[in-house]
């Protein structure tokens, strides 16, 4: 949302307050420094070991008292956070005017991913402005009978790293890795992967690791407790495996510039990484964003590491193969979407107004 935001800010007639729940605050800040963002509400809702449950009643809460000390005439949220659900919803109460950013993605299986997906299907219900990345992501909702207020934007995503790559890279993880070595960016943190498909993924990277000696892993490992303690018993004392902290959206984004592919289960990098013509590996069944697949940027290989490493051979051993799949234009933007929302966002005020 960073980029839209700065958008929003040189929009005449437009005024943003951004609201942040601060669900992983080290992270959030990072963001909020580089961009020069100012959270003008916070609402830093963060405990430790909270569930699914929890997280929503106390969100939901936060937000009714967001929505009865102020009014607002429209209400953005992105993705399919539980974040972006109960602020939908919570919208929807107040009978406020909702946009879904990144609007459309599907799987059309309620529990993968868990809980995204049934988190952006309910967001697409309550929305008055759907802001779909890709022409597929608009069909998906013009199929679920809500043809009217779909616009193809482009994916925000896109936009950030018009900004994140200008900006020097400095961190000393770049100092740790080989010179001529292939590096593999690795995220994984899906709670549907939790436990045995971790564990899978893992020994193939194992094996990988032993058989190319000029591959090395860098992992930013997610700040969730449970996930930390399983990726430290599974991977640290490898010598060319690199496990750090979160990384700020800079270092990600010129790691992943210095990559030579990235294997992921996550949303974003499957669209970032293919503008930066790196091949990706999602370690799922399935996507929410199968443009990737048909265009070719992505291959879906789950879990199973007789897979997972069979994947990474392909590419690693195959120049023909990894071509095919580092040249195709990426399908998820030009990184204009930001701009574009503003505008769709200032015709919908004025035709409230006529």
């Amino acid at each position: 949302m960073a980029p839209l935001v700065k958008e929003l800010e040189q929009a005449p007639g437009l005024e943003p307050i951004v609201c942040v729940t601060a669900q992983h605050r080290d992270m959030l800040d990072q963001v909020l420094r580089f961009f020069n963002i100012k959270a003008h509400i916070d609402l830093n809702i963060m405990k430790e070991g909270q569930s699914l449950y929890s997280l929503s009643a106390d969100l939901l809460r936060e937000f009714e008292q967001v929505f009865r000390e102020a009014s607002y005439d429209l209400v953005l949220v992105h993705g399919d956070t539980t974040t972006a659900c109960m602020g939908a919803l919570a919208a929807y109460y107040a009978k406020v005017p909702i946009g879904h950013v990144e609007a459309g993605l599907r799987t059309y299986d309620k529990y993968a991913p868990f809980p995204e997906e049934m988190n952006r299907e309910w967001i697409g219900r309550m929305a008055d402005l759907h802001f779909a990345p890709t022409s597929r992501s608009a069909e998906n909702l013009t199929s679920e009978n809500r043809p009217d207020h779909v616009y193809v934007t482009g994916n925000t995503g896109i936009d950030a790293m018009k900004w994140t790559l200008q900006a020097p890279f400095e961190h000393p993880i770049q100092n740790k890795l080989q010179k001529d070595s292939r590096l593999l960016l690795m995220t994984m943190h899906r709670r549907e992967n939790w436990g045995e498909p971790m564990k899978e993924v893992f020994e193939a990277v194992r094996r990988v690791i032993r058989k190319y000696p000029d591959i090395e892993v860098i992992y930013p490992v997610h700040p969730n407790p449970a996930l930390q303690e399983v990726i430290a018993q599974e991977l640290e004392g490898y010598e060319r495996i690199h496990l750090t902290e979160p990384l700020g959206v800079v270092d990600l984004h010129h790691i992943m510039q210095r990559s030579y592919l990235v294997l992921t289960d996550s949303g974003g990098i499957q669209e970032e990484a293919p503008s930066l013509r790196k091949p990706v590996l999602v370690l799922r069944d399935k996507t929410e964003r199968p443009e990737g697949i048909t265009a070719g940027t992505l291959m879906c290989v789950g879990t199973e590491q007789n897979t997972v490493q069979a994947g990474i051979e392909l590419l690693l051993t195959d120049k023909e193969a990894y071509e095919r799949m580092a040249s195709v234009p990426n399908p998820f933007g030009d990184g204009t979407a930001s701009h574009q929302i503003v505008h769709t966002i200032q015709q919908f005020f004025q035709a409230q107004n006529r």
